[in-house]
């Protein structure tokens, strides 16, 4: 019994490994790796739990609250969710720009734009492995009929069995890894494609009412009041009473004296 299972293990392993031969061994298994490798990357990253978690919105408005935009900005840059990394975009530009609402919501609109476009270019390696893998395949299968055909002619029609099996397993094994590459990539790059881009919508929603809200708490009206206070556009000099009074006094005393 056992030797009849090592047999067949053999026997399966020759038959969908070695006789596709290196079309098989050099390009269509480490581009399977590959696509394997890219799953699992893209399964780690584009989690609900990692970058739009629950809550998170609740969170960054009691941090508002509590401490204030100026100090929100150092306490979110180093996460990496949707909405942390919005808000810091959104500060930053506010700081240069302005905290208008306007601004504000573009900036948040252009960091959730750049998160999901980072993520759907690591998607696209699947969509690139699922279109190549058939192609791959496809030229294994006319190989192995070229090499078939080669047989068939150079032996006058009475090839021999095992030479034309070669040749043929080598066509349908090429194109049997072809498909086993390509139908799971192209699988993974829909499935990631549209859980990305459900989750930026679902964040850039989000942000809509995380604005709104911190407007309503006027955290936009106290940075901006506290920026202006530190870097006031027209500084005012005290002077004294006395002083003004002669400053306002001398032109009239100099006209007088240009009379006389």
């Amino acid at each position: 019994m056992t030797a009849e299972i090592g047999m067949t293990g053999s026997s399966w392993f020759e038959r969908f490994f070695l006789a596709g031969g290196p079309i098989v061994w050099f390009v269509l298994l480490p581009m399977s790796a590959a696509m394997a490798a890219l799953g699992l990357d893209l399964g780690v990253r584009v989690r609900r739990k990692s970058l739009l978690p629950a809550g998170r919105a609740a969170q960054i408005a009691a941090l508002a609250g509590r401490y204030g935009l100026s100090v929100l900005e150092n306490r979110l840059k180093n996460a990496s969710d949707f909405l942390s990394c919005a808000m810091v975009r959104a500060l930053s530009a506010g700081r240069r720009k302005g905290f208008e609402m306007s601004l504000m919501r573009e900036a948040v609109s252009d960091s959730l734009r750049q998160q999901g476009l980072s993520l759907l270019r690591r998607a696209e390696g699947c969509h690139l492995i699922g279109t190549a893998a058939p192609m791959v395949g496809l030229f294994g299968t006319v190989f192995g009929m070229i090499q078939a055909f080669t047989i068939l002619g150079s032996s006058g029609g009475q090839p021999r069995p095992d030479q034309l099996a070669e040749s043929i397993s080598v066509a349908l094994v090429t194109t049997f890894w072809g498909l086993l590459t390509a139908i799971p990539a192209l699988f993974l790059h829909g499935f990631f494609r549209n859980r990305i881009e459900t989750l930026v919508s679902q964040a850039c929603v989000e942000m809509e009412g995380l604005l709104d809200r911190l407007a309503e708490m006027g955290c936009f009206r106290d940075i901006t009041n506290g920026i202006r206070r530190e870097n006031p556009a027209a500084p005012s000099v005290p002077q004294d009473s006395s002083r003004a009074e002669e400053e306002e006094e001398s032109p009239v005393e100099l006209e007088f004296e240009a009379e006389e």
